[in-house]
């Protein structure tokens, strides 16, 4: 059903800006509840921030005032904004979907479809 393509991952520096974008196919952008998670090597998957379809965000201590979560208009691109980036962001990063989620949530298991994770790797 919905398909997730993530993009702009890369390099950057501590301290620096990077933002990441995630299309989303069939038009159901506006239905449904959307987050992003990242996971490191050796580490279990972490919930970075949630949006769901009205708006409402919410974010992990770690990256709170430093991550923003967004959609455009019609709901068909979820970003991602990071600011003041550190050595302990180096991730892969993954964009999920689902629908009637109800929250947004932080829990990978309330999310069914997801992207094939774009590499984000900051230096010091």
């Amino acid at each position: 059903q919905v398909q997730l393509v993530e993009s702009g991952g890369g390099s950057a520096l501590a301290g620096g800006s990077h933002r990441l974008s995630c299309q989303v196919s069939q038009y159901t952008g506006m239905r449904l509840y959307m987050a992003w998670f990242r996971q490191a090597p050796g580490k279990e998957r972490e919930g970075v921030a949630a949006i769901t379809p009205a708006g409402t965000t919410s974010y992990a201590d770690s990256v709170k005032g430093r991550f923003t979560i967004s959609k455009d208009d019609a709901g068909r691109i979820l970003y991602l904004l990071m600011n003041s980036l550190k050595p302990e962001d180096t991730a892969m990063y993954y964009c999920a979907a689902n629908f009637g989620v109800g929250r947004p949530a932080l829990a990978d298991v309330q999310y069914r479809f997801w992207g094939q994770g774009t590499q984000v790797t900051i230096s010091s």
